[in-house]
């Protein structure tokens, strides 16, 4: 069940990215450049939105539609690796006019050079995965 609703999101969430040409690599590129505004717009809207619907997930206690339990987070201050992989994070993206979630939206739209990328992402994680279990 987990994995069905799990699933489901993605498709919807790749659906959207796609609609709203946030997996184009040409916007991506242009906004990278400074070239265009749209995805900043973009963003100057969806971090208040996030910023208050977690907040709001929080004061009233929410639980999660799937597994029942409460929505919760551990709050940590900033550190240096969060500054660090927010550094490499944006090269990647620069780069690669791509991050981990139009990845497979660019995929599906037969962007075939996507595949380096998605290989890349893969390489990431399991480097970093192979990195915590190494202490």
């Amino acid at each position: 069940m987990l994995r069905a609703v799990s699933a489901t999101i993605g498709v919807v969430f790749g659906f959207t990215l796609a609609w709203a040409g946030l997996a184009e690599p040409d916007v991506i590129r242009r906004a990278m450049l400074l070239d265009s505004p749209y995805l900043y717009e973009i963003f100057a809207v969806a971090v208040p939105v996030a910023f208050l619907g977690t907040r709001a997930l929080l004061h009233f206690g929410v639980h999660a539609l799937v597994t029942g339990e409460r929505v919760s987070w551990e709050r940590t201050p900033v550190q240096r690796r969060h500054v660090v992989g927010s550094a490499i994070f944006g090269t990647g993206w620069a780069i690669s006019a791509a991050c981990p979630g139009p990845i497979v939206a660019q995929l599906g739209a037969g962007i075939l050079w996507s595949l380096a990328t998605f290989a890349g992402l893969v390489i990431g994680i399991r480097l970093h995965l192979a990195r915590e279990a190494a202490g």
